[in-house]
């Protein structure tokens, strides 16, 4: 595959390969929309259920096995100098007296901007204490270089998705950087003024995947109030979308913003959205897909619990309710509302 070549958004189309994240991130154990018949992502991709722990670190350790195997191929030294450098991939970089950077560091400078990506998220996804720390800082002090340098593909996109289901916000926060660097997107006014045109679009592509990066602009403070009401306009009042997949990719777009203003529309979706999918995908939003903090999430509690015993929802969404609320709250309560309302008024009087 050629080496994706950015131009700027108001300039022409996306490339095809830039796509809106799929597989992101599903409602408690299991979702029931995932379960059935689910409208394909971008490309083809069929979204499901999120894979369960085991699988997705499956899939991380081939991720991690390929970044390996590069070094192999890229260097030399024999068995005993490759496994030190497969090796320091994964632990807190060290320098040494003299300031001078460690092995890893230096094998890290020679791979090409598009290997650098991979192999700091995959560090930054480890949760391996400095190591984690210390990749974050560096894709932070890199993605000036990398603009214009990394391309969209099969590898980055696995490994800003394990990125992105990361209980760690930090680590959220990388793989939307990485993101919008592969996308070529510049974090200022004039890419934000692109976005808002293309989401607009009658070409289908384009639209879902302008919704979804303006969520990423959005989260890194480019236009933040406008693009909520952009967002939030593509899911209700007069210019509301009526197609049910665009609705889908501005709930994603809005839990990507992740400020407090994005909490009344996403609760709104969940209860008016005709689609049962929407209504899930918000749901979700809310309990722990995005960049909302746990704080936050908890400003959602009442209204949640509202919803659990309210008439106009069906039982789907009423049961999504509790599993926001579990998700939420960490508690194990039974499905029932009045449980609910009495621990969260205890809650509150106790000061919790």
């Amino acid at each position: 595959m050629d080496v994706f070549q950015p131009t700027p958004p108001q300039q022409a189309a996306p490339d095809p390969r830039l796509q809106p994240t799929p597989d992101y991130g599903t409602l408690g154990p299991g979702s029931d929309v995932a379960k059935s018949t689910v409208p394909a992502a971008p490309g083809g991709v069929r979204n499901s259920q999120r894979p369960a722990g085991n699988v997705r670190a499956l899939q991380l350790l081939a991720m991690m096995g390929g970044i390996a195997a590069a070094l192999l191929v890229s260097s030399g030294g024999g068995l005993a100098a490759t496994w030190e450098k497969i090796s320091g991939m994964f632990s807190s970089p060290k320098k040494s007296a003299a300031g001078y950077a460690s092995p890893s560091d230096r094998d890290l400078d020679r791979q090409r901007p598009q290997k650098q990506a991979e192999i700091l998220l995959a560090r930054a996804v480890s949760h391996n204490g400095g190591s984690q720390a210390e990749a974050e800082a560096q894709i932070q002090a890199r993605l000036d270089a990398w603009h214009g340098k990394l391309h969209w593909d099969s590898q980055l996109s696995d490994l800003t998705t394990v990125a992105l289901n990361s209980s760690d916000p930090s680590v959220r926060a990388s793989a939307i950087e990485v993101q919008l660097a592969a996308y070529g997107l510049s974090k200022n006014d004039v890419t934000a003024d692109a976005l808002v045109r293309r989401a607009d679009s009658g070409d289908h592509a384009q639209k879902i995947w302008a919704l979804w990066a303006l969520g990423l602009l959005g989260n890194r403070g480019v236009q933040t109030d406008r693009v909520v009401q952009v967002l939030t306009a593509h899911l209700q009042g007069p210019r509301r979308d009526s197609d049910e997949d665009s609705r889908r990719w501005a709930v994603e777009g809005l839990a990507l913003v992740g400020t407090t203003a994005t909490i009344t529309p996403l609760l709104e979706t969940m209860h008016n959205d005709p689609s049962a999918m929407v209504r899930e995908r918000a749901a979700c939003s809310l309990a722990e897909s995005g960049m909302l903090s746990h704080v936050q999430r908890l400003t959602a509690v009442p209204q949640l619990i509202n919803y659990s015993d309210d008439p106009a929802l069906d039982a789907q969404t009423r049961g999504w309710a509790f599993q926001a609320l579990t998700d939420i709250t960490g508690q194990r309560l039974p499905n029932n509302s009045s449980a609910w309302r009495n621990w969260y008024q205890t809650a509150v009087a106790s000061g919790q």
